[in-house]
């Protein structure tokens, strides 16, 4: 059982499909249909069921797929360990980052660490933090910094780095701009415009308004926080934003409830051994907490 053949099982069960793992692996189809056969016939298991252009794991496949997983990171450890025996901060280093952090927090962090370690092969991705927590969980990131889960996964180590209160807002015209407190209730009878309800963010400002009788008034919800801003400037609604956002175009409410904040860190695999390169980066996080 060869580590290529796995990644090519891996790759096919994360998408679905025979024809985007070729292109993800830079191979033909026919070379990733050649690995995966060569791996049925060392197991003597099928792993995918094939209907029409449907592709499955079978009972055997998803007994694998975890243990494939933990495999591919395993030597993916060594060769890392190997390499940094040399002593010096190089190597590859998989990152992904939430939009937010990437434009209000890593671009200090990010001018350092290119400038100290220049010969660290960066792999950074802009994603949504709940993509970025997939990506850490299968094994395909190293690091990710994101908005923290209020309820993280046994496997993922979380780490916060910075506190990032929210606020309620709404443009400067918006009848409950002029008031001197507002209460959730007069919250709900005006729209709201929030991230989307699988995001994190969204799971924390929720919260506030799990009472039975507090029923939220949804007109729009995008997970990019610039364009909430833009569309409660523009007088669409109210929403919850980060300080680092507020500007002379909005309003901060003073709101009847407790205050509400996100966490906001990086997340890294408990199997996995990080590199030297990731080591280096989180103590430049580090050093920049609470800026």
């Amino acid at each position: 059982m060869d580590s290529n053949s796995l990644q090519a099982f891996v790759t096919v069960a994360d998408n679905e499909s025979f024809s985007l793992a070729a292109e993800q692996l830079f191979l033909t189809q026919s070379a990733i249909s050649k690995r995966i056969a060569l791996l049925e016939e060392q197991l003597d298991s099928k792993l995918f069921d094939r209907i029409g252009r449907k592709v499955s794991l079978t009972e055997a496949g998803n007994t694998l797929l975890p243990q494939a997983r933990q495999i591919l990171r395993q030597l993916q450890d060594a060769k890392r360990s190997l390499h940094d025996l040399q002593g010096q901060v190089s190597g590859n280093l998989s990152m992904a980052a939430s939009h937010h952090i990437s434009l209000h927090r890593l671009p200090p962090v990010l001018r350092r660490f290119t400038k100290e370690c220049p010969e660290v092969d960066l792999d950074l991705r802009f994603d949504a933090s709940e993509i970025a927590y997939e990506g850490v969980l299968k094994g395909d990131l190293e690091l990710a910094l994101i908005t923290l889960s209020p309820q993280p996964h046994k496997q993922i180590h979380a780490q916060k780095v910075w506190d990032d209160p929210l606020r309620y807002v709404v443009s400067p015209d918006h009848p409950l701009a002029g008031k001197s407190s507002v209460s959730l209730e007069e919250l709900t009878a005006y729209n709201a415009i929030l991230s989307g309800s699988a995001t994190f963010t969204r799971q924390i400002a929720a919260q506030q308004f799990s009472h039975p009788e507090l029923r939220l008034k949804t007109a729009m919800s995008t997970n990019y926080l610039d364009t909430i801003r833009m569309m409660v400037t523009i007088g669409l609604g109210w929403s919850l934003l980060p300080d680092t956002m507020i500007n002379k175009d909005l309003s901060v409410l003073n709101v009847d409830a407790p205050p509400v904040s996100r966490q906001l860190g990086y997340i890294s695999h408990k199997e996995r051994t990080l590199s030297k390169a990731a080591q280096r980066f989180i103590e430049m996080l580090e050093a920049n907490s609470g800026t």
